[in-house]
Order: C-alpha cells, then sequence, then structure tokens
C-alpha cells in the first residue's frame, strides 16, 4: 500500500480517527482484557467528543501537540496518532494505531517519526509511551523502534536534535 502522506488532523477526521482507535483497540487487546477494561479503554480513549475536542483545541493546549494521520492516496485514513511534551523535555506518544490490514508496511513508523519531529520541535530530548498491557502486541514495534522498558507498561527513548522546524517555543 502506498500512504499519501501523514498531515495535522482536521475537523473532519474525528469520527474516523475514533472509529480507527476502537477497531485498533479492540483487535490489540480482545482476548487480552476482560470485556469491561476493554470497554472502558475504548469509551476513554475514543469517544468523539474527546477527539473532536482535541483536534479543535486552539492553539493547543499546554503540553498537547496534536493528532496526526496517514491517509491512502486515493483517500481515507489508515492510521493516526496524537502526541505532546507534557514536562519540559519529555515528549509523550497518547496514541498510536494503524488499521489491521495495512500494519507492517511502514505506516506506524511514519507516524511515529511525525510525532517524534513534533515533539523535538518543542524540546523533547526524551520520548515516552505508556502501554495498556505488559505483554502488549505493540512491543516489538517499539524494540525496533529504540524504546526500551521504564516500567512493566511504561516506555521510552532518546530522541536526537530538534525536528525538521527547529527548536521554538510553546507559546507560538
Amino acid at each position: 500500500m502506498q500512504l499519501a502522506g501523514v498531515r495535522t488532523a482536521a475537523a473532519g477526521d474525528a469520527t474516523s480517527i475514533s472509529r480507527l482507535l476502537a477497531e485498533a483497540i479492540r483487535g490489540s487487546y480482545a482476548g487480552m482484557l476482560d470485556e469491561i477494561p476493554l470497554r472502558r479503554l475504548i469509551s476513554t480513549q475514543c469517544a468523539l467528543p474527546r477527539i473532536r475536542a482535541e483536534i479543535e483545541i486552539p492553539g493547543g493546549a499546554p503540553g498537547w501537540l496534536g493528532w496526526l494521520v496517514a491517509e491512502r492516496p486515493e483517500g481515507g485514513l489508515v492510521g493516526a496518532a496524537a502526541c505532546g511534551v507534557p514536562v519540559p523535555g519529555e515528549g509523550e506518544l497518547y496514541a498510536l494505531a494503524v488499521e489491521e490490514g495495512a500494519r507492517r508496511r511502514g505506516i506506524g513508523t511514519a507516524l511515529l517519526a511525525a510525532a517524534t519531529d513534533r515533539t523535538r520541535d518543542y524540546d523533547a530530548r526524551e520520548q515516552r509511551v505508556q502501554l495498556p498491557v505488559e505483554a502488549d502486541p505493540a512491543l516489538p514495534f517499539y524494540r525496533d523502534q529504540g524504546f526500551t522498558s521504564l516500567g512493566p507498561m511504561r516506555w521510552g527513548r532518546a530522541v536526537q536534535g530538534p525536528g525538521r522546524g527547529g527548536a521554538r517555543t510553546r507559546g507560538r
């Protein structure tokens, strides 16, 4: 599959992001999480009003850098990621999901690279991710990307140098 590109999410992407995240969570964690924790994870992470609000936050909230989406050349989202810098110097990957049929084709890597660039633009020197379960199916991906364990479900890596746009202040 060819990827048209990774871009900042627009208001019209909220429903697709919500659906994509819900399907990814359900597909990845069914059988690993009991039904109630699985439903709770989906309802908190994939709530359409939340995603709409996060996309439309004017100028971003403190530490929040927004949603990124990957789309097919013919249109339609195939992946999404959300990131921020909640603590000076520490980038956080809040979400990363790729449509099941499109995995292992570089889409997650492209989204992670874009999120990493975005956090580096805000002076992050490290990047972290919190996974829902210890034996998370995404662990091989994160290990391949240089993440190491910081705890049972917390992973991190160093990120080098400024992003493509160079360092800038949070106020811009």
